[in-house]
Formats: C-alpha cells, structure tokens, sequence
C-alpha cells in the first residue's frame, strides 16, 4: 500500500509540473510575441508623424549626410556605412535606399535606379552613385534642433527623428505592414503640399489629394482624408490615336507597364476584349500601343479596358503613423496640419538658438572691446593664480555692467585671459565697432522674425516652392469618373445555342440551333410556348422548358423593349393580348405570363426593341353559330403594362391560327439624351448638359479648341475629346460661324 501511495504522489507531482512548463511557456510566448509586434510596428514598418520617415529611411538620410561632402558615393558605400546604425542588413537598407531615390525628391542619383514605369530594378550597388540633394540638405538636417539617441549596438549616435521642415510625409507617400496593423499613405504634389502649408499658417482649411508620379486620371469622391474606410478610383490615360489603335501614355499607381500589358493579353485570351497585337514603346515617358480587331469599336474596347483590366484600379489608403511611441490613425489633413506646425516650431528654435548664438557673439565682442581698451591685461603679473584673477577682473568690468546684454561668468573670463598678444597690438576699435552694429542688425532681424514667426513660416514655404517648385507640376488629373457596367463593354467570346423542341440552351449544344454571341458575364431570357419565362446565367447547357418561343440576351432595365403577346388561359380558356416590359428579375426563377392555368398557349410573341407595334388577323376554329372567323387586332390600341397583367381578352372561341397584316411601327417617341460635363459621356439620366431627342440615323457634332469638328452617333459608350468648346446635336443643313487665330 505503501509503494502504491507514492507512486500516485509522484505521478501527481509530474502533472503538476508538466501543467506549471506548459503555462509558463504560453505565458512567454505571448510577451514575446507582443515585443514582436511592437517592434515591428515601431521600428520598421510605420512612419513617424515628426518626420514622416520609418527608421531605416531616417538612418540613410543621417548617414549619407554623415558622409555629405558634396560629391557622390557608391550606393555600395551608403549601405556599408548605415549598417552600424541598422540591424537588418544589406538588402533592406539597399531596397529602402533606391526606394527614395526614385521618388526624386531628397537623394540626387546617377546612373540606373531603375524605372517605376516599367518596373526595371537598378543596378547593383556597387554601379550606382547618390549624394543628398540641395532641397534634402536645406529641409531634413539641423544638429543643434536635433533630438539624439544611441544607435543599437551603443557605439553611435543617431536622430530619434530628424528636424524635417517640410510635409515630407505626405511628399514621399508610405507603405507598410506590420503585425496585425497595415499603412498606406499615397504620395501628394509637392507645390501644392506648400500651398496647403501657407493655407494651415494663415488659419484657413487646405483640402489636399494624392499626385501619382504615374500620372493617370483620380477620382477622389470618396477618399474620405486617407482614413480607412476611403477609396480611390484611378485610370490610365487611354486615348484613340487613330480607328485602330489605342494608345496609353500613363498608367495607374501601383502598376507597371509590364503588369499592365499582361493584364490586357490576360483579359483578350478570356475573350473580354479582343486585341490584336500590344507594343510597348516605353522609354522617358509611357507609351503603349494596342493594336484592335477589325470591327472592334475603339470606344467600346477603352471602356472593356477598364472594366477587365489594370487599366483602371481601386486604391484603398490606410492613413497610420507613430506618435508618442503609439500607433495613430489620422487624415491626411490633420497630418499636415501637425507637419506645418511642427516645421514653425523648428524654425522658431532655430531662429532663438541664432538670437542666442548672435548675441553671445556680441556679448563676448563687447567684453573683448572693454578688456582691451582699459588694458586689463597690463597687471595679470601681479596674479598668481585664476581665483584672484577673475576676482580682479570682476572688479575691474563692474562699471561696466550696464552695457553688457547678460553677467559675466567664468567661462568669459577665461576665454579673455587666452587673447594672443599679436591680437591685442593689432587691436582695431572701429572695426569692432562695425562688427558689433553689424551683429546689432542681425539680431534686430532674428527678433523680428520671432515676432513674426508667421509671416516668416510663410516666406519660407514660398522660398522653397520658389527654388525647388519647378517642373514638380501636378501630373494626376482629378476627374469625377463614371461607373463602367462589364456587361455593356464585354466582347462577346461565347456562342449561344437552342433546342426549342427539348427546351435545352447553352454554349455547349454546337449541334443545335445558333441563337447570337455573347459574353459569360450575360444573362439570357427565354419564353416557352406554355406562357413561362425565365432568365439565367449563359452556362454550358440550362433546361428552361419544351418550346421555346423566344430566346435572347436580356438587359437589365431595358424600359423601351415590349414584347407583344396573344395567349389562350388552358384548353377551353379565354384568350386574351398583352404588351409588357421585363425591367428586373430574379435569376433561375420561372415567372407565368398567363393567369397560370395549366396548359396554356401562346399564339402570338413579337420582341420590338423600340415599343413597335403590329397589326394582326387572328383567325378562329370553325363553330356552329359562328358568323365572324376573323378578328383584326391591332397592338397599338393596348396600353404597355407589367409582365404579370392578364391582359385584355380578344375572344372566348378557339384560335386557329395568327397572322401578321401591318408591320408595326416604333409607338415610342425619340430618347433624350444629355452631355455630361465632368465625365465627358453621354447619359439618359438629365446629368449635365441637354442635347435634345435623338432616333435613327441623328448625329452629335462637336468642335474642339484645336479647331477640329466631329460627327459622334449617340451611343452612351462614346469617348468625346477632353477640349471640345461646343458640343450638340447635329443638323445638316445648320450654318454655324468662327473666329479663329491662324497661328
């Protein structure tokens, strides 16, 4: 019993101790996965809001100005010197060093950086030169405002941040992704990152969006600050250069043309658009040339090439930054707001150290005067040591002290006492005299700017825009863009087919009859001979029921197409005539366009894309008593009503058959159309400018400030010029007059 007894204690002791390892290591797994994280925010992937650098950026920035002395230096050399002050070796500092040299702003490069078009890397290191650029060494370095800390292995010292006097952070953009935390601030235009600063100095809002070096075209309608939450739409710059060709001379942000290109044969091999052939003229400038089909509308394919392809992206920003060692999330105005006030106050300290230094030059230039003129130096023989100097010479500038701008100290005494002597013979009052009103002006001039701290804020800002503004003009066009339906641009890729007798359709039935082309993205509506319809998804092969009538690709909304229908309710029924649009539906459901009795059947169906209607002579089943075998009906006289309206009745006989008089004629008058101004498209939703009512063969025509005029059909898919002066519809026999300059 004994031994048993203490076998159980120490199988109990074991599990304990297993249970105290196991919570203990979980309890160091968490803490150290915590340290992790905040490292990772803190020290690697968010910028600081101070200076709108993360800490390997900030590191290269010391140390090229380490090394600054005018020339350039191997990147190789760059490298090598930032790794004492960071950890993570050669490739992140190399990688974060040309990632700022290609922004073109605060690093001068020589030879291959690479290419952000085209997405090209640069050269190696050890082939490519920088040095820190006129504007970078005027705006990011001051040590005497510089807050100092020690580098990682304690052997150096380096900026906590530096003493940037300028909105870098929204200049150079940022991107980041840390442990659960992501940061994306997009890059802003430089000139007008001042403008905004002059703006926030003089107590107005600045409103400010993102500039892509890649140019493009932005809507920024829900950028919402560059919070979370925000959303950017941009596009590349597609024009028509001539009824075959298009060509692309920016892209969007994010995308390369390499990237871009792929994405275009990517969307031509699923048959979205179709494309003959891609060349890529790249070189300064972007230039892309895409070859089309014969056939192909131009307009069309831009709108197909922003619908499947990179030609158009959607740009989520995630505006966060460290403050106060704590990850923040900010707008980009309130980011400026603190950039501008953070630049005052460093050109505040900088000027109070200046008054300091410049009046403690003028300090020790009037001690100087005094020392020399009343030849204090005559008796330091009779002193033996530098208690009883000093002592004397207390003394001895006491009646002095109302002309000195602070009291002496020690550290004057002593630097009097170590005056050469040759200085002392060659001693020149006037010469002190004019250095001292000299540094009386400067001083003047410091304290004026401190009283007008505001005004001088200003003056630098403008200063810098004036030096390094040109040639740094907005390149991103901001537009109001329009939304692109993929269903209205797809190229049709797929071929529809039907078995009307089994009631089969779908892409795969190559032996039955050919229907039209269409897209995947399509969506197919059906009739059937019992009154039934439905509509679905195109698919390889869909059962919609026995006797199928009519099939075709719907379009949703489509308020001018009227189908045209005679049915008999049942065997024995009444038979009644209907008009009706299908505007919106569920997919997959089967809808009953008779009153649902089984069995029921339709006699007559007429699609009539613009609301024609048809006279027809519906012919009876002979009946005793019966004196009248026709009727003529005409469709005109009915009312265009909902799918689900029984309709009116036409005859409670049995029908024989229907036949067609009169071909019908369109009963809907000419569509209105409307030119909107900020998107530059046609709409039928009163946007912008009215154009008039337009059917058949009418024509829009515009002239363009260039002098050129153009004939546009009123398809809502156009492209029109983004210099047109006049735009409206088109009549051969108007005169229309101009003055222009023959230049």
């Amino acid at each position: 019993m004994e031994d048993n007894s203490l076998f159980e204690n120490n199988e109990e002791q074991a599990s304990h101790n297993e249970l105290s390892s196991i919570t203990h290591v979980s309890g160091m797994f968490k803490n150290w996965f915590i340290d992790y994280a905040s490292y990772v925010i803190l020290e690697r992937a968010v910028p600081a809001i101070e200076d709108g650098l993360k800490p390997v950026q900030r590191r290269i920035l010391h140390s090229m100005w380490e090394l600054e002395d005018g020339r350039y230096n191997k990147v190789a050399n760059l490298i090598g010197n930032t790794m004492k002050y960071h950890p993570h070796g050669d490739a992140s500092i190399g990688d974060a060093l040309v990632a700022v040299g290609q922004k073109d702003l605060l690093i001068d490069c020589q030879g291959n950086w690479g290419n952000i078009m085209t997405g090209d890397s640069a050269a190696a290191p050890r082939y490519i030169e920088a040095r820190l650029s006129k504007f970078g060494l005027e705006v990011l370095y001051n040590p005497k405002t510089t807050n100092w800390g020690v580098s990682y292995d304690g052997r150096n010292k380096e900026p906590i941040t530096l003493p940037v006097k300028f909105p870098l952070l929204l200049a150079h953009g940022v991107e980041g992704i840390a442990v659960g935390l992501a940061c994306k601030i997009l890059p802003h235009n430089f000139i007008e990152l001042i403008d905004a600063s002059i703006q926030i100095l003089k107590g107005k809002k600045a409103m400010i969006y993102p500039d892509f070096p890649t140019g493009g075209i932005a809507d920024f309608a829900e950028y919402k600050d560059g919070l979370r939450g925000g959303k950017i739409k941009i596009r590349a710059r597609v024009k028509e250069l001539n009824p075959k060709t298009l060509i692309i001379t920016e892209i969007p942000f994010g995308t390369t043309t390499s990237s871009l290109i792929d994405s275009i044969l990517a969307a031509n091999e699923k048959g979205k658009i179709k494309v003959k052939k891609v060349e890529d003229n790249t070189a300064e400038t972007v230039e892309i040339l895409i070859h089309l089909q014969p056939g192909i509308s131009p307009d069309k394919t831009i709108d197909a090439l922003y619908a499947f392809t990179n030609c158009e992206l959607s740009i989520s920003p995630n505006a966060c930054i460290i403050e106060d060692k704590k990850p923040k999330f900010i707008g980009v105005s309130e980011i400026l707001k603190v950039n501008t006030h953070n630049t005052l106050a460093l050109l505040k300290s900088e000027l109070e150290i200046e008054k300091h230094e410049l009046e403690e030059k003028w300090h020790f230039a009037s001690l100087e005067k005094i020392f020399i003129k009343e030849e204090m130096y005559i008796d330091f023989k009779k002193y033996g040591d530098k208690e009883t100097l000093f002592t004397y010479l207390y003394e001895r500038f006491a009646p002095f002290k109302k002309k000195l701008i602070r009291a002496i100290q020690d550290e004057d005494l002593n630097r009097l006492t170590q005056i050469p002597m040759i200085r002392i013979t060659r001693f020149d009052s006037i010469k002190v005299e004019a250095y001292m009103k000299e540094l009386d002006e400067k001083i003047a001039q410091v304290k004026h700017h401190l009283e007008n701290l505001v005004e001088y804020a200003v003056d630098y800002f403008k200063n810098l825009k004036k030096k390094y503004g040109a040639g740094k003009e907005r390149k991103t066009e901001t537009k109001q863009l329009e939304t692109i339906i993929a269903t209205e641009v797809i190229m049709a890729n797929e071929k529809l087919y039907v078995n009307r007798e089994e009631g089969f359709a779908g892409k795969s039935l190559k032996k039955d009859e050919f229907v039209c082309d269409c897209s995947d993205l399509d969506d197919i509506i059906a009739f059937t001979k019992d009154g039934k319809m439905k509509v679905f998804k195109v698919a390889d092969k869909v059962f919609i029921g026995k006797d199928i009538v009519h099939i075709a690709i719907f379009k949703k909304g489509d308020e001018r197409t009227t189908y045209n229908m005679i049915y008999t309710d049942g065997p024995k029924g009444i038979t009644f005539m209907k008009r009706f649009n299908v505007t919106g539906i569920t997919r997959e459901k089967e809808y009953d366009l008779t009153k649902g009795t089984p069995n029921s059947t339709v006699h007559w169906f007429t699609i009539n894309p613009n609301g024609e209607a048809e006279k027809v002579q519906i012919i009876l089943k002979p009946v005793s008593g019966l004196r009248k075998f026709e009727i003529d009906v005409n469709f005109a006289d009915l009312q265009v009503k909902g799918r689900s309206s029984l309709g009116n009745i036409v005859t409670k006989y049995a029908i024989k058959k229907v036949v067609l008089t009169h071909k019908g004629t369109s009963t809907l008058g000419a569509e209105d159309y409307w030119f909107d101004d900020v998107t530059h498209r046609l709409n039928r939703d009163e946007r912008g400018t009215y154009l008039g009512k337009f059917a058949g063969d009418d024509k829009i025509l515009t002239i363009t400030s260039k002098g050129f005029y153009r004939l546009y059909t009123y398809d809502v898919l156009n492209h029109f010029d983004d210099d047109i002066i006049m735009i409206e519809k088109y009549f051969p026999k108007q005169v229309l007059s101009c003055i222009y300059f023959d230049g």
